[in-house]
């Protein structure tokens, strides 16, 4: 047998397989962009079937290089929300993805009736538009037949990765793992099960909602790729970077940098409900047993440079932005608040808009270029701010994503949050989480702390700005959100 595993990692722009083998190395790495849909202010969709064929794609192209797998684990933006022909497997709408606020009017009135104590008290989660449950009552709302098809059990719900799965299966499998579920506004994480009443609330018909697994779980498996290969590992993306990081103590903290940025603390196996707008979520499921988590999550992160890239047009590449700070570290004043799609925690406001403070005739393209990377360091030090008055000890981070290869932002990270920063040598640690779950399934890992012995810094980032120094500019950064809030 193979001891290679098959990371599916379906993210919010790209589509990415990666291969690794049993020491954790990268074999073999495909990825493919697909398109964004902005149809109105707010909206964000993707076309599931180019999602489907950018994933398929990838994993041929990754599968030809690499040679065989053991096992396949999918991880995926969560919260997306797609709804499908049960026997055509045909959506009847676009994904409606995370970052959508469409559904921000329904929420707010939810929100003066009172019931989001209901839905905190059962999910975790806050009333917001970027939870899968009012995505998916949306499309039953509004795609003609579609609630009195759901009701005859003609269509299901799923997150990507449900989907994916689904496909990959050839519709054998309908199935998705507890943190995806978490994330649904629908699933009660104290009993681990569809919540009736959340479904009734919302009109969301039962039979539309996939059978919940254990992260690392017999979800089925594919043939597409020649000889049969089992699907053995899910996780929505943040936990499956939690599980790279093996982070699996009660106050291990990691942070990840894509397209949005997210930071995770292990509370261990009772859920810590927050005082400060974070979200109590499921950090992972394994052998039935739960461990929670505290989640912040930040809409715009990568993203921010991105736009930087595609909608400013001041940089050609991603990676230019390094250079670009190390010559101009500081901003002379600017301040950027990424606030396209809103504003997540600690704020939780969907009609913020983004805006940039402080320019004078001295600005420059490059002090917004700074500004963009230190937004991400800010936005940070807020959720982190929040984990403090929740009571959580916080004394080292680990973090990951495309983002912080850039040793810049690493450093100005440990000096705006002031905390030390690690850097592991496997940056990729969302799909390496993945593939854990997989392997751990499959025999490759025997266990959790088989797996941690698999973690291997790569660089520390120790504080270099005094706190004084730190505190001030932090300042400058909560009076221009405060600018932004509606």
């Amino acid at each position: 047998m193979s001891n290679q595993i098959l990371a599916i990692d379906q993210g919010t722009t790209s589509s990415r397989a990666i291969v690794f083998d049993k020491n954790c190395q990268i074999v073999g790495v495909e990825q493919q962009e697909f398109t964004q849909y902005f149809p109105d202010d707010g909206w964000v969709e993707h076309d599931p079937e180019e999602i489907w064929q950018s994933t398929v794609a990838v994993i041929e192209g990754v599968l030809a290089s690499a040679g065989p797998v053991s096992a396949i684990g999918i991880t995926n933006q969560r919260e997306t929300t797609l709804v499908w022909d049960r026997d055509t497997g045909e959506s009847v709408y676009r994904a409606i993805v995370w970052q959508d606020r469409r559904t921000a009017d329904y929420c707010a009135a939810l929100q003066r009736e009172g019931y989001e104590e209901t839905v905190t008290a059962k999910t975790g989660l806050r009333l917001d538009p970027y939870f899968s449950g009012t995505k998916l009552k949306w499309i039953l709302d509004h795609v003609p037949d579609a609630r009195e098809r759901a009701q005859r059990g003609e269509l299901l719900f799923g997150t990507v990765d449900c989907f994916l799965l689904w496909r990959l299966t050839g519709g054998a499998a309908h199935k998705t793992d507890a943190t995806n579920a978490s994330r649904t506004l629908l699933f009660n994480i104290h009993d681990q099960v569809w919540d009736r009443d959340l479904l009734a609330k919302f009109d969301i018909p039962m039979a539309m909602m996939p059978e919940v697994c254990d992260c690392s779980a017999d979800f089925g498996s594919t043939t597409l790729f020649g000889e049969a290969i089992p699907i053995a590992g899910i996780a929505g993306d943040q936990q499956a970077a939690l599980i790279g990081q093996c982070c699996f103590s009660e106050g291990m903290l990691k942070s990840t940098y894509g397209t949005g940025c997210f930071a995770i603390l292990n509370t261990g196996a009772k859920p810590l409900a927050s005082n400060n707008q974070l979200l109590t979520t499921v950090a992972y499921r394994l052998n039935g047993d739960v461990t929670y988590g505290l989640e912040g999550s930040i809409f715009i992160a990568g993203a921010a440079v991105q736009w930087l890239r595609d909608g400013l047009r001041v940089i050609e590449h991603a990676g230019d932005t390094q250079a670009i700070a190390e010559a101009n570290p500081d901003t002379h004043g600017v301040y950027l608040v990424p606030a396209f799609t809103g504003l997540g925690a600690p704020y939780w406001d969907p009609n913020a808009r983004g805006a940039i403070f402080g320019l004078t005739r001295d600005s420059s393209q490059e002090d917004v270029v700074t500004a963009t990377l230190q937004s991400v360091c800010f936005q940070t030090r807020d959720l982190l701010e929040a984990m403090r008055s929740d009571g959580a000890d916080l004394s080292i981070m680990r973090v990951d994503g495309g983002m912080i290869a850039n040793d810049w932002l690493a450093q100005q990270l440990a000096d705006l949050v002031q905390i030390p920063v690690d850097r592991p040598k496997v940056i990729e640690t969302t799909a390496l989480g993945t593939a854990f779950l997989a392997g751990l399934q499959v025999g490759i890992f025997d266990s959790v702390d088989d797996i941690a012995q698999h973690w291997h810094l790569q660089r520390h980032f120790d504080i270099e700005m005094a706190a004084e120094a730190s505190t001030g500019l932090y300042e400058g950064w909560q009076e221009a959100v405060q600018r932004v809030i509606s």
